[in-house]
């Protein structure tokens, strides 16, 4: 209700549904700015298991 900005149960419950699509929006669009960090493999040291 708060992220919103409605002020009674009723009024978030019907507007709920654009709450979500929205939410799914903004997650994919961030998933796009994101990539995998790249492997760095370790050097095994002497005296190390």
């Amino acid at each position: 209700m708060k992220r919103g900005g409605q002020k009674s149960a009723r009024a978030a419950l019907i507007y709920q549904h654009a709450t979500e699509d929205r939410d799914r929006v903004i997650a994919d669009a961030l998933a796009e700015l994101t990539s995998p960090a790249p492997v760095v493999p370790l050097e095994k040291q002497q005296g190390t298991r």
